[in-house]
């Protein structure tokens, strides 16, 4: 859960890391007050939630069990521990459909 916190933190930083950068490489005074107008501010942080927007969706869509597989939770079989595994859902452990 850390790591997805940190990870969205890093997004939400990236647009404002992008505009200090080229601020050193037009070197036009990074820690000025008029280098970071009101309206622009607004801006990054705006293209900032998109980012995690966008982010969040990928994540939604790429990652986890492929569709329409079924999860069968740990038993125990023959008195051992089996862990859980997500099958494809065409047929589950132990022959059941």
């Amino acid at each position: 859960m850390i790591r997805q916190a940190l990870t969205e933190t890093g997004i939400f930083l990236i647009p404002f890391a992008v505009y200090a950068l080229f601020l050193i490489a037009t070197r036009s005074g990074l820690l000025v007050q008029t280098s970071w107008p009101i309206h622009l501010v607004a801006r990054l942080v705006l293209a900032s939630l998109l980012l995690i927007i966008l982010s969040l969706v990928m994540l939604a869509n790429f990652s986890g069990s492929p569709p329409n597989s079924t999860y069968v939770p740990a038993h125990v079989e023959n008195g051992k521990l089996v862990p859980g595994v997500e099958t494809s859902g065409v047929e589950r452990p132990g022959g059941e459909k």
